[in-house]
């Protein structure tokens, strides 16, 4: 059973065009594999907006460092590999991005 953003725009849609077809709540719930309460949201949402799209947004927090400041990173490894992960944050927060923690310095390193 999903959510009712977990929902596909083809199950949306078969909400939709079932209900408006007069089957009832519990049986479309079921056809589409959904809870009740997910089909009465789609539904009004339908209704209301006259529109059944998922606004959902992203869920991860904004990336400290970006694209530019992993390829800024990538050439202060390549200068000196045996560089620590503290000297590494100190070089890079010496530049004129904002400054970052060595565990971001760290796990970004692991990530590339």
């Amino acid at each position: 059973m999903g959510k009712a953003a977990d929902l596909s725009e083809f199950d949306r849609g078969q909400i939709v065009t079932t209900r408006r077809l007069g089957t009832s709540i519990t049986e479309t719930a079921r056809l589409v594999g959904c809870s009740r309460s997910a089909f009465v949201s789609i539904h009004a949402k339908w209704i209301n907006d006259g529109d059944t799209s998922s606004r959902r947004q992203g869920v991860c927090r904004p990336r400290v460092i970006k694209d530019k400041g992993r390829r800024r990173l990538s050439r202060l490894v390549k200068q000196n590999r045996c560089q620590t992960v503290a000297q590494l944050t100190a070089q890079y927060n010496a530049g004129p991005s904002a400054s970052v923690s060595e565990h971001t310095v760290q796990r970004t390193l692991l990530d590339m």
